[in-house]
């Protein structure tokens, strides 16, 4: 079941960012249209009760040109659950051949704390999540957050999600990997992070090693990317904004913005933290 939202008429400087709610809790779905709707550069296009019905209700709102630009999805529901639902649409998403900016955005929402929810809404290309009980203000930042292209995930999620990453950190079985690029033998490499929390220290490209142990995940799309690139994603898994990026490397912002779209691009990533992920998941952060 689905339902259109009641449109406003105040006028605009700019169009308000599409959201869509997917709930089969009516009364959580009014409350949160409120919310959004209070906000004049936010509007509540599309409602839908369960997962099957947001993929259909997807569906036809791309067949009209009007898709969700962010879609807010409670992770438990019947029929077809939050996880699922997402993983569908952001397939059918990318399957649109729109521009990075224009491809839709999910925050996936939920009662409970569970890190499995947690990473598989990550794996499914979820670009936030958070507890239902996260205060209105930052709900309503979040939205507008992930729209700009970033991530949010929630503060005891987001040290949970990084602690998952310690095995990979620390296993002696995996190594660097870098875009092809000759290095002499005796190049130096970046000495380990002192932090006790899994931030990532990159290996520059060309100080990396090129010689495989072993198949790393992603490693195809990982090689694609150019030394520059490669750097910028180091520093991206360091978790610097654009524009400490812009200090670091002493570049252009504009610069710096091409150089992350096309790290994402390359990496079929939907967002900096799916290419964190991805780079622990290689063994190229550390």
């Amino acid at each position: 079941m689905y339902s259109s939202a009641p449109q406003t008429s105040a006028p605009q400087t700019t169009q308000p960012i599409r959201v869509m709610l997917v709930d089969d809790q009516r009364l959580v779905r009014g409350g949160l249209s409120m919310l959004v709707n209070s906000q004049p550069d936010l509007q509540v296009v599309m409602e839908a009760d369960d997962g099957l019905a947001a993929i259909d209700v997807f569906d036809r709102m791309v067949s009209e040109g009007q898709a969700p630009q962010v879609i807010l999805m409670d992770v438990r529901m019947p029929h077809c659950d939050g996880l699922e639902a997402a993983r569908r649409i952001l397939e059918r998403d990318a399957q649109r051949g729109v521009a990075e900016e224009e491809r839709v955005r999910i925050i996936m929402l939920t009662t409970f704390d569970i890190d499995e929810y947690v990473y598989s809404a990550v794996r499914a290309g979820a670009s936030g999540f958070l507890l239902k009980d996260t205060p209105p203000e930052q709900l309503l930042e979040a939205i507008r957050t992930v729209h700009r292209g970033d991530a949010v995930i929630a503060p005891s999620a987001t040290r949970r999600l990084l602690e998952q990453m310690i095995p990979v950190l620390d296993s002696p079985a995996v190594a660097p990997v870098a875009p092809a690029a000759p290095v002499p033998e005796s190049a130096p490499v970046a000495p380990p992070a002192t932090s006790e929390l899994p931030k990532a220290t990159f290996i520059p490209a060309e100080h990396a090693s090129l010689e495989p142990v072993q198949d790393y995940p992603h490693r195809e799309l990982i090689e694609q990317l150019s030394p520059r690139e490669f750097e910028v994603l180091g520093l991206i898994a360091r978790g610097l904004s654009n524009a400490e990026i812009t200090r670091e490397l002493v570049l252009s912002e504009a610069t710096v913005k091409t150089h992350v779209s096309h790290v994402l691009a390359k990496l079929g990533a939907r967002d900096r933290v799916q290419a964190v992920i991805m780079a622990y998941e290689a063994g190229i952060a550390h």
